[in-house]
C-alpha cells in the first residue's frame, strides 16, 4: 500500500532520466568553468601560434547565455590555419562583437560566425540580422565613447577597444550594415606578425 501511495514505480522510472539530466548539466558546468579559466589565465600571454576557431568556440560558450533566448547561432568555421596572435585579446574582440550582435536583435534573429582562409591570412566574420546601423554613423563607429545604443546600454568603448586590438595585430576591422537588415563585422588578420621595430633604430632613421 505504501509503495502504491508513494508511486515508487514512477519514481524508479523517472530516476534514470533525472540522473542523466544532472550528468549533462554537470558536463555543461564543467565546460563553462573550463572556458572561464581559459579566459582568466592568459593575462600574460604573448604572441604565439593559435587556432582562432578554438578561440571563437570558447568565447561563444562563455556568452551563450547572452544569445540563446533570441538568437539562432550558426557557425561555419572553415579556416584551417594557425595564426600568430594574442588569443586572449582576440577573444575579447569576439566577445564584444557577439554581445553587440545579440543587443542589435530586438526579438528573434540570427547570428552567423564564419572563418575562411585568405591568400595572406584569415577572415573572420560576425554577421547579425539585427536592427542595422545608419550610414551616417558608420564612419564614427570605432571612435571612443561613440555609441548608437540608448543611454545606459553601452559605454561606446567595446568597438574602439576591438579596433585597437586588431590594429595591434596588423589586421583590419571593417563593418557593412543596412538598417532593418543587419550588420556584418569583418576581421582580416595576417598569418605571421611582422618583426617588432626597434624604437632606437626607428628614431635614428
Amino acid at each position: 500500500a505504501l509503495t502504491q501511495k508513494l508511486d515508487i514505480d514512477y519514481i524508479w522510472q523517472d530516476f534514470g532520466e533525472v540522473i542523466n539530466e544532472s550528468s549533462e548539466g554537470m558536463l555543461r558546468v564543467c565546460k563553462i568553468v573550463d572556458d572561464l579559466k581559459y579566459f582568466s589565465h592568459q593575462g600574460d600571454e604573448q604572441m604565439a601560434l593559435h587556432d582562432v576557431n578554438e578561440g571563437l568556440e570558447r568565447t561563444l560558450n562563455v556568452v551563450r547565455n547572452e544569445l540563446k533566448y533570441k538568437c539562432q547561432v550558426q557557425c561555419d568555421l572553415q579556416s584551417t590555419r594557425m595564426i600568430e596572435c594574442n588569443l586572449q585579446q582576440l577573444n575579447q574582440v569576439f566577445m564584444n562583437l557577439l554581445i553587440n550582435a545579440a543587443q542589435a536583435i530586438v526579438d528573434e534573429g540570427q547570428v552567423m560566425i564564419r572563418t575562411s582562409d585568405q591568400e595572406q591570412g584569415i577572415l573572420i566574420e560576425v554577421e547579425d540580422s539585427g536592427c542595422g546601423i545608419e550610414a551616417k554613423h558608420l564612419s564614427r563607429l570605432f571612435e571612443p565613447f561613440f555609441t548608437t545604443k540608448p543611454v545606459g546600454k553601452g559605454t561606446g568603448l567595446g568597438l574602439s577597444i576591438s579596433y585597437g586590438i586588431i590594429q595591434h595585430h596588423h589586421g583590419e576591422l571593417t563593418v557593412t550594415s543596412k538598417p532593418g537588415v543587419g550588420s556584418c563585422f569583418s576581421i582580416r588578420l595576417p598569418l605571421i606578425q611582422p618583426p617588432a621595430t626597434d624604437p632606437l633604430t626607428r628614431s635614428a632613421t
